[in-house]
């Protein structure tokens, strides 16, 4: 695996990012302060208050400085003590707004933090589950969360500090206007090439850091498979470890030479322009270290001139500064603005067939679903395509077909995890795209195929599947015996509150059935569910615990509408209706009986099965 080469897009967006604030600009700076605002006004208040006494005290020591001298020299000791004591409470005065300031910025930004993170993770929950499975989606994440906790708050304090050294600017002039013009207009001069060359390099860090986003994720998840417990045997067992670690290496390396590169560039650019800067104020000073000299000047105005000028011109390059750095916090700021204003529920959505009940009917009870298909937005493939189905209420249906048939697509849509592209499904008569989200999933008890294993207490593991009951403990322990783990609660020192997994400290790791008896319970909870879905949850079980679970399941499902995803026969043939999917369409359905007789599909891949059993 070759390192990667520097992109160009780098290059391309500091040719492309504005150089002085622009309506977005100010857009972005304005939902950013929104942002502060929100996570704490009185500290926002305190930031702005002792930014504009910072910008003030510069000037007035300045001005302290001019009068002990010239008191030193009259000389008048009682002038003299009383403006060294003027300038001892100015300089305190701007001591404690420098404290002041970083403490404001260490409590906001840690309030700021956890704010942001949290409107990060608002969204992703707003979003589809087809988002998830887009790589481009991956990388908007990434760039979103990539400094997202301290932006916002370093783009609020270079905006105070636009205005602190605005005003100490405005100071500085009036001090330097009255002995000479062209050194204010050479304040101005000497400071611009500094503030050119940091705008550039910002916007072309900015594009380096964004072409890297993909790169970025395939290191972190390198990592994440080296360090994983999840990944740890097979690593060892496979000698992966080498070969992650060196992709992980040559990609990082990659990473290393092209931030070196620009870094060494910025430097090198940095240091010729600061040299100018330097320059001109030694011009500056050697100017009216003449003219003191030639009695035009006295010694506390010439000192007074000095640190005027050069306070100005720090100041004057704080205020370029600040807008190149405004500029570069724009521009991750508009990453995290872009993720947060994606729109759910984006997937292209086809004119649905219109269902009319007759006149007069009530409205059907069950599932149905019209001409239903669904693509994923990434590729745009079918992975289902013409669905017809109709499930009465208290059916159990079994889905089966091989893998990548649509069968857990299907039940996605069904939960609205994925909204069809085309067609409708109904419940109870109602579309599912005018229920409450809420409301309908608390029709549904499920069990998905790649269920979590929460690193959790042995309660949370049930009651996350209804955590209004999380303290019912008689209904946990029924959810627990219904689904085969009730003699896990007892075995386990602590009872409901242990800790399971080996995550945290005295966790205890469970075996692969043990972890699917618990995601069964997380079903077998939700009590009020009137429609239960296992999708093969029971793979970790051998053929016997298997359908022993299954029996249980439609047992204490009597009553309920259930769907059964499994590629073993003998539990489809438990359900009352079978629905065998082939490449996202329905090939055949109806009872097993039914479908053998037919001799179709389904008829085959259960004599096949039968006779590997034997």
């Amino acid at each position: 695996m070759s390192a990667p080469q520097a992109d160009p897009s780098p290059t391309a967006a500091a040719e492309e990012a504005p150089t002085a604030p622009s309506p977005r600009v100010l857009r972005t700076a304005a939902a950013t302060m929104g942002l502060v605002w929100r996570a704490s006004a009185p500290l926002t208040v305190a930031l702005g208050a002792l930014s504009l006494a910072s910008a003030l005290l510069p000037v007035g020591i300045a001005w302290a400085g001019k009068e002990i001298v010239d008191a030193v020299m009259a000389p008048s000791r009682d002038a003299a003590l009383r403006w060294v004591l003027v300038e001892l409470a100015l300089v305190a005065g701007q001591a404690v707004a420098t404290r002041g300031i970083q403490l404001v910025y260490a409590v906001l930004g840690a309030r700021l933090g956890i704010e942001v993170n949290v409107l990060i993770m608002q969204k992703a929950l707003s979003l589809e589950l087809s988002r998830f499975e887009d790589a481009e989606f991956y990388d908007r994440l990434t760039r979103a969360k990539r400094e997202a906790a301290t932006r916002p708050l370093q783009l609020v304090a270079n905006l105070f500090a636009f205005v602190q050294s605005l005003v100490t600017l405005a100071g500085c002039l009036a001090l330097l206007v009255q002995y000479s013009a062209w050194t204010a207009l050479a304040l101005f001069v000497a400071t611009i090439p500094a503030t050119i060359t940091e705008i550039k390099y910002a916007s072309m860090t900015y594009g380096l850091r964004n072409s890297q986003s993909p790169g970025a994720r395939r290191l972190a998840y390198y990592e994440h498979v080296v360090t994983q417990d999840e990944h740890a045997k097979e690593v060892r067992l496979f000698g992966l470890g080498p070969l992650l670690l060196g992709r992980y290496r040559r990609e990082a390396e990659g990473f290393y030479r092209q931030e070196r590169n620009l870094a060494t560039k910025h430097a090198a650019a940095g240091e010729g322009v600061a040299l100018v800067g330097t320059a001109t104020f030694y011009g500056a000073y050697a100017f009216m270290a003449i003219a003191t000299a030639l009695g035009r000047l006295t010694l506390g105005t010439m000192t007074m001139y000095v640190v005027a000028f050069r306070q100005g011109q720090q100041a004057f390059q704080a205020v370029l500064g600040s807008i190149g750095l405004v500029l570069e916090h724009h521009l991750y700021m508009s990453n995290l603005f872009e993720f947060l204003a994606i729109a759910p529920r984006a997937a292209l959505r086809l004119a649905p067939p219109r269902v009319r009940p007759a006149a007069g009917s009530p409205p059907p009870r069950g599932i149905q679903f019209v001409d239903v298909g669904f693509r994923y937005p990434s590729n745009g493939k079918w992975a289902l395509r013409h669905v017809d189905l109709t499930l009465e209420a208290g059916d159990s249906l079994a889905l089966v077909g091989e893998n990548g048939a649509g069968k857990s697509t299907l039940v996605k849509l069904l939960t609205r995890l994925y909204e069809p592209t085309e067609g409708r499904i109904l419940l109870d008569g109602r579309d599912l795209s005018s229920w409450d989200e809420e409301a309908l999933r608390r029709r549904f008890g499920i069990v998905l195929q790649d269920f979590n294993r929460y690193q959790l207490t042995l309660r949370d593991n049930v009651a996350l599947g209804c955590v209004e009951h999380r303290d019912d403990e008689l209904r946990l322990r029924r959810a627990l015996d219904r689904s085969g783990a009730g003699a896990l609660a007892a075995s386990l020192e602590g009872g409901l509150d242990a800790q399971l997994g080996h995550w945290f400290e005295d966790g205890t790791e469970l075996s692969g059935g043990q972890w699917q008896r618990l995601a069964i319970a997380r079903a077998f909870v939700r009590e009020d569910a009137d429609i239960v879905i296992l999708d093969e949850p029971t793979a970790a079980l051998d053929a016997k615990a298997e359908h022993a679970v299954f029996e249980r399941f439609l047992e204490l499902s009597r009553g309920r509408t259930t769907i059964v995803i499994s590629h073993r026969f003998a539990t489809a043939r438990m359900a009352n209706r079978i629905v065998v999917l082939e490449q996202g369409h329905i090939l055949e359905k109806g009872s097993h009986a039914e479908l053998v007789r037919r001799g179709g599909a389904y008829s085959k891949m259960f004599t096949l099965q039968a006779e590997g059993y034997r």
